[in-house]
């Protein structure tokens, strides 16, 4: 297996489990809160067919990755994604967020600048800003994330269960975009993550990237499902497409939060334009 060290907590080093697979113009997978790299298992195959280079890694506290009690917070993220560049020696990348992993994007390139970047891509993204305030009517009240927290912390395994319901709109009728077995198997990666890792990312959640859009001056592609329950497109994947100047918007009709499972194919279509 193989890791990048990014730390270390007292005598424990903190490593990062990453997968490097294929040749070509580097492609770096962000994985989204709770899952894993692993999370990318519909998208790996297709991009290293292209002819791409697939870099997927699991966040500190999740996956197959060190499970510390602290550093989790953007800017640490944003750090640790950078020594995963450096290590690698990646130039020409682009860089691809997945729900919580936009915000990696957004504050890598803030950062660390566009020296080994040459694209960027927002999949189902937490940007611009989640927290509703008189500055940002369209976030969310802060009380509903203090609510998460709360049911993490009282039943973590029960609050996944209904999250990833949600994550994946299993409940749409008209034809099963998803296995219960497939739930199942994010299930499974959710619950084997760091419960402080897991419970401490939601106060990151609350980040304010909407500045940091604004300099993003790389090609951009915001890819967002119309029906996505977790992230609603009008609070995120809208706002995002308009704060970065440039940008392109590939709404996919019915997609949830999970799209790149549920909507693999229009995904992998919009994905592969889009490198090209």
């Amino acid at each position: 297996m193989n890791y990048i060290n990014v730390g270390k907590e007292n005598s424990g080093n903190i490593d990062l489990y990453y997968e490097d697979h294929g040749t070509g113009k580097p492609v770096v997978l962000i994985h989204g809160w709770p899952l894993s790299g692993a999370s990318w298992e519909k998208q790996v195959p297709v991009l290293v067919n292209a002819s791409y280079r697939v870099i997927t890694y699991d966040r500190r506290g999740f996956g197959n990755s060190s499970k510390p009690m602290s550093g989790y917070d953007y800017d640490t993220f944003a750090a640790d994604l950078d020594k995963v560049m450096t290590k690698l020696d990646l130039r020409d990348a682009t860089l691809v967020g997945f729900s919580m992993g936009g915000g990696e994007v957004a504050r890598y390139l803030s950062a660390y600048g566009t020296g080994r970047v040459s694209k960027a891509v927002f999949m189902a993204a937490i940007p611009p800003f989640l927290l509703k305030r008189p500055d940002n009517p369209a976030g969310v009240d802060g009380n509903v994330f203090d609510g998460i927290k709360q049911a993490l912390a009282a039943d973590r395994p029960s609050f996944l269960s209904n999250f990833l319901a949600n994550f994946y709109n299993t409940d749409v009728p008209g034809g099963k975009k998803i296995s219960d077995e497939a739930v199942r198997l994010s299930w499974n990666i959710a619950a084997g993550a760091s419960p402080k890792g897991t419970l401490d990312c939601v106060s990151a959640w609350l980040t304010d990237f909407r500045e940091e859009l604004k300099r993003i001056d790389v090609p951009t592609l915001v890819v967002h499902g119309d029906a996505d329950r977790i992230l609603p497109i009008a609070a995120t994947g809208l706002r995002t497409h308009e704060a970065v100047k440039g940008s392109r918007l590939a709404v996919v009709t019915g997609g949830p939060h999970g799209l790149n499972w549920t909507h693999a194919e229009e995904v992998n279509r919009e994905l592969l334009d889009f490198l090209k």
